[in-house]
């Protein structure tokens, strides 16, 4: 695709990373203690980290039935408006979800919270409005730090404010989200001319499988969006379940639980704020998205041995931040090269698309996850995860002895 300068002023980078940082903080900022949270209405052990898979699977499906169409409304009404509206949806989603009472409850919380839960794609279908497509990798890399300092900062956060209730973290979630939309409406400039946008919506093009399905027509796509979602299902069960994993393995609660995310998000912003401009340059995104498979493998395989067979908390905490680390760099890497395979106004299409993808491997994740956790042991999800990246691996090897150009079209 032939490059093009940006249309907006610089500043409104400014107010994307705020927002970026907000959203994410507030998302995040309920993980330390949403086992614990479960735990008020789920009495059996053995059925916690199930249930805490169901929740996360919930808010997925619903952001895998509603992303294509806000994604879709982006192209046609521009990114804004989709932005604020949800926002304001997270919000509620969030005070539903701190009232609680039952777990039927919470499940409403996260449905209502996934239905207008398009914010990623549109931040990241609002960076390529702004950004030359050869600059787009670095871009995603530097919103995608910022989102890294938020989710240091959330659950850092989450875990002191549990101090005061475990539904306080919850309480202060809605109120940043809320300030985010505040912020979308009144400061953030509209990034896409009226002359990019689409002529026209329709409700039968915006189906989520159907965009999933146009997508993986396209050869330039078909193989990401596929490693996307392969790579995506062991990782999502990885996230959800890694704090029933820390409350299980080696004691935590969730001032632990926090901190351990903390360091998380350290990593990220190292990543995605410094090591990513270093690497992209020498290797490209290809290259980067097979060093990152290697560290997730490796990530993956010490969690596993802690849960296995030694309790150690240093070589979970290692396991977690090395594996964390290399998602950090192959995420930018991998939605680069996306987003380059397409023109400007397909920007909120592909990364609707993206999204849906991603989410599907959210909806799969969190539930075999949890499943296995509950009925084989403590840790199957993360050995699974070792057997996906290592297969990953091997269908990434080829890819080593072309060009970054041929490996964009074809990797």
């Amino acid at each position: 695709m032939p490059s093009s300068p940006p249309r907006v002023a610089s500043g409104s980078l400014l107010l994307i990373f705020v927002i970026a940082f907000m959203n994410t903080a507030g998302a995040t900022i309920v993980m330390p203690v949403l086992p614990f949270i479960t735990m008020r209405y789920v009495h059996d052990p053995a059925a916690i980290a199930l249930w805490v898979g169901i929740l996360a699977s919930a808010y997925s499906l619903c952001a895998l039935l509603a992303a294509p169409a806000l994604g879709a409304l982006s192209d046609r009404l521009g990114r804004k408006p989709v932005l604020v509206v949800s926002l304001l949806g997270s919000a509620i989603g969030f005070v539903i979800f701190g009232i609680g009472g039952a777990i039927w409850v919470l499940l409403l919380a996260r449905v209502i919270d996934g239905l207008t839960g398009g914010n990623i794609s549109t931040i990241f279908a609002y960076l390529a409005d702004v950004t030359a497509p050869e600059d787009r990798a670095k871009r995603f890399g530097m919103v995608g730090a910022i989102m890294g300092a938020g989710f240091m900062f959330g659950p850092a956060l989450g875990g002191l404010l549990a101090v005061w209730g475990l539904s306080m973290p919850v309480y202060f979630a809605a109120g940043i989200t809320f300030v985010t939309a505040l912020l979308s409406a009144f400061v953030l400039p509209e990034s896409l001319d009226i002359g990019h946008r689409s002529a026209r919506f329709s409700f039968a093009d915006v189906h989520p499988f159907k965009s999933i399905g146009d997508a993986l027509t396209r050869p330039a796509l078909r193989p990401l969006l596929l490693g996307v979602l392969l790579l995506s299902i062991p990782m999502a069960g990885f996230q959800t379940n890694i704090g029933v994993l820390s409350k299980d393995t080696v004691g935590w609660g969730p001032a632990q639980v926090g901190l351990f995310l903390f360091c998380v998000g350290i990593c990220d912003i190292v990543v995605q704020g410094g090591l990513l401009r270093i690497l992209l340059p020498r290797i490209g995104e290809r290259g980067v998205v097979l060093v990152g498979l290697i560290g997730q493998g490796v990530g993956y395989l010490l969690v596993a041995v802690v849960a296995s067979f030694i309790a150690l908390p240093w070589l979970f905490v290692v396991g977690g931040l090395l594996f964390a680390a290399s998602e950090g760099g192959t995420g930018p890497a991998l939605s680069g090269l996306i987003s380059k395979s397409v023109s400007h106004r397909e920007q909120g299409w592909v990364m609707g698309a993206l999204q849906s993808m991603s989410s599907g491997a959210r909806v799969i994740g969190p539930l075999l996850a949890g499943a296995l956790y509950a009925s084989i042991g403590h840790a199957s999800p993360y050995w699974f995860g070792v057997i996906v990246v290592a297969v990953l691996m091997v269908l990434a090897l080829p890819y080593l002895r072309t060009s970054d150009v041929e490996a964009a079209e074809a990797f």
